[in-house]
């Protein structure tokens, strides 16, 4: 136990988490750190032609032959295959930025679908003639197929349509089958697509987004669920995975060896998924604490000492989800791995009713913020008009009050005090407006200091902006999940 902790303390202390090369998994574990993935900083000068001149040199002409040789299987059976293959990743990944662009545009262009061979192929299978017996919209497959079976030519539109199927793909396609069944391959193309998503950033080209795509259509078929095994990491595994979730944690860092042992031990989960072709290295895990109720600040997760016991918990709370690898991005790894949590803790754990999560409502401040904006203008509106409004009989079919009576006392009550507190100012409010706390049943004022308090953030910083607009900001979100957001 003191030479784990050890070890991850001086790896710690060698390397940033923030690092790009310390983020950077090896491809294999015997090997020396590989150099920074496109868009990081390389430690090494690199020339125009692709050179690297870090630790080791490397050609972008050499690297490209390797890639060809790697692409059509050798003819005398023996291992050249996979030497290409281990030679190109290894040259890979010492390339520069340059480099790796340069090879990427030529992989996409120059390796693209042979349209020219699609084009025969699909005159060829146009001149073929289906016999008279057969119509154009004939409604019994089985049928047509029997009729043409007794002719022959059933077997010329099925290694016609396999020719068309396989002329249809991309020549690079081959080669990605073949890196992923090397060893580390899976590995190599996952740092590939990372190097995409960062060239498209920069140069939206129609061949590179479709070698993107293609990649990530492989990746998510390689990656399903079925493959990919449900680990618990515990404090009991090895030193070199509790480092990766130090380095790889980006959504609460792991401050030092106490707060990483307290998120593993009694009352806490970790979870992660992992690879066989990836060993040891978890393409993304999920944090989960065990509580009595749901958790209003993830502080009370954190540093909840001591923690609650296990039998008293009826709620899990998902309170922090790491992805590990860039070239990932996209592939909803996440949702899967939710699903199985849950799964497990439910079955592990019967008691256990509530699943919760601190994560932000996606779209929700921006739905509410133009919400209460629009219904202040309305609310003016019919102030400064109010004999217009009632002839016309028509102000009021767009004023919705969003707040409830009760909401509306919280909130003035909560504001008073805050200002009273000493330690705010003020909101700036329009000097037209009268702010007489004595006439405020349209509601109007209130929504307005709602308003004037989110956009400024100060609620954030004060418990007792906090307490107030709990509830409205509660009862709208679930209006907006369940009315707006579907």
């Amino acid at each position: 136990m003191k030479n784990k902790r050890l070890a991850i303390l001086m790896r710690a202390r060698m390397a940033s988490p923030t690092h790009p090369v310390h983020r950077q998994q090896l491809l294999r574990p015997d090997r020396p750190p590989l150099p920074p993935q496109v868009g990081a900083t390389c430690s090494g000068d690199a020339d125009d032609d692709g050179i690297s001149t870090g630790a080791r040199r490397v050609s972008l002409n050499d690297v490209k032959e390797l890639m060809r040789a790697s692409f059509s299987n050798p003819t005398d059976k023996t291992e050249p295959m996979d030497a290409n293959l281990e030679e190109f990743s290894q040259a890979y990944l010492g390339l520069s930025q340059e480099g790796r662009r340069e090879l990427l545009l030529g992989l996409a262009r120059d390796c693209d679908v042979n349209r020219a061979r699609v084009c025969e192929l699909m005159r060829q299978y146009l001149t073929v003639e289906l016999p008279h017996s057969v119509g154009a919209n004939a409604a019994d497959v089985n049928q047509e197929n029997r009729v043409l079976e007794d002719g022959g030519i059933l077997a010329v539109f099925y290694r016609m349509e396999r020719n068309l199927r396989d002329a249809l793909k991309p020549m690079y396609a081959g080669f990605f089958e073949r890196l992923n069944a090397h060893p580390g391959g899976l590995k190599l193309l996952t740092v590939l697509r990372a190097d995409l998503l960062s060239l498209l950033a920069k140069e939206n080209v129609p061949s590179l987004r479709a070698l993107e795509t293609y990649l990530k259509e492989k990746l998510i078929t390689w990656l399903s669920p079925a493959s990919l095994e449900l680990h618990q990491i515990t404090w009991d595994d090895s030193a070199s995975l509790l480092e990766k979730i130090v380095a790889y944690e980006a959504v609460h860092p792991i401050r030092n060896l106490l707060d990483l042992k307290r998120r593993l031990s009694e009352g806490r989960r970790c979870f992660g998924y992992l690879h066989p072709a990836i060993p040891g290295e978890p393409l993304i895990f999920i944090e989960v604490a065990l509580l009595k109720d749901v958790a209003t600040s993830i502080q009370e997760v954190l540093w909840d000492s001591p923690p609650t016991p296990e039998f008293e918990a009826t709620c899990a709370l998902l309170y922090s989800i790491s992805a590990t690898q860039p070239g990932l991005s996209g592939i909803n790894l996440g949702k899967f791995l939710i699903k199985r949590v849950i799964h497990l803790l439910r079955r592990d754990m019967p008691h256990i009713s509530i699943f919760a999560t601190l994560s932000p409502i996606p779209g929700y401040m921006h739905w509410l913020l133009p919400k209460l904006a629009s219904q202040i203008k309305l609310s003016k509106s019919e102030t400064e008009d109010m004999k217009h409004f009632s002839e016309k009989g028509s102000g009021s079919n767009f004023i919705e009050d969003l707040l409830l009576p009760e909401e509306k006392e919280m909130i003035l009550s909560g504001y008073l005090k805050w200002l009273q507190s000493g330690t705010a100012s003020e909101i700036e409010f329009d000097k037209s407006e009268c702010m007489d706390t004595r006439e405020h049943d349209s509601g109007k004022d209130v929504m307005e200091i709602m308003y004037k308090l989110l956009i400024s953030r100060e609620w954030n910083k004060s418990d007792i902006l906090s307490e107030a607009l709990k509830p409205p900001l509660l009862r709208l979100c679930a209006r907006f999940v369940d009315k707006v957001n579907i």
